[in-house]
């Protein structure tokens, strides 16, 4: 499973390549809303430092045609944009008509919360599927458990469109969406952080040091 930042940070960005663990970004309105500098610089210097990898960025247009507008101009600003379209009726026409463009674009259907939506926006030409694990679970549904639904009905139909894991909100969403198949869970720097600790990780290198130190002082290995 291949981890993607959830972050429009350029630090955090900058800093997650350096553990040589994430392959891509995806971003929201919200995200980016957070960051100091104007729209369209922020975005083509994330574009720049993750070097060809993916990286979303969601559009705010609520119609097909408009959608397919917005998307286009996103998609303009550097060759690895992915445009985050949102489910829904005029999603779905929309992501069809920017598959059959004569200069395809790249869509992640976001906002994914049924078997269902993940079918239509699969048919529909989506480059990915967003389900929501978090936003699932605040309302007393098992977001993990919607993953693995995806995955087996995918398998069984032989639907190869990427499954990106959404709405993470701490490292046990991680490892239940691997165990259930997702072929990629998009993580908070947060999370990040989270999934490399653990308190007997920082336990054990402090023991280790103490005991080399009662033997040999300030010696180095």
């Amino acid at each position: 499973m291949q981890l993607f930042l959830d972050s429009a940070n350029v630090d955090e960005i900058k800093e997650s390549l350096t553990w040589g663990v994430i392959s891509g970004v995806t971003t929201n309105p919200t995200l980016l809303s957070r960051e100091e500098g104007s729209f369209e610089p922020l975005v083509r210097k994330i574009c720049s430092i993750m070097a060809g990898d993916p990286v979303s960025l969601e559009v705010l247009a609520t119609t097909a045609e408009a959608m397919v507008g917005e998307a286009e101009r996103l998609a303009a600003l550097a060759p690895n944009v992915v445009v985050k379209i949102p489910m829904g009726v005029e999603g779905l026409k929309a992501v069809h008509c920017l598959r059959c463009r004569e200069h395809k674009v790249p869509c992640n259907v976001t906002l994914v919360f049924s078997v269902n939506q993940a079918i239509l926006a699969a048919r529909a030409g989506a480059a990915y599927i967003s389900p929501f694990v978090g936003r699932l679970d605040d309302i007393g549904w098992d977001g993990a458990a919607l993953v693995e639904e995806i995955t087996t009905v995918f398998r069984r139909q032989q639907i190869d469109t990427p499954i990106i894991a959404a709405s993470i909100r701490h490292p046990q969403h991680v490892q239940r969406i691997a165990a259930a198949g997702a072929h990629i869970a998009t993580v908070p720097f947060s999370v990040l952080k989270q999934m490399a600790a653990h308190p007997l990780t920082s336990r054990g290198i402090e023991l280790f040091l103490a005991d080399w130190a009662r033997s040999h002082g300030e010696e180095r290995l």
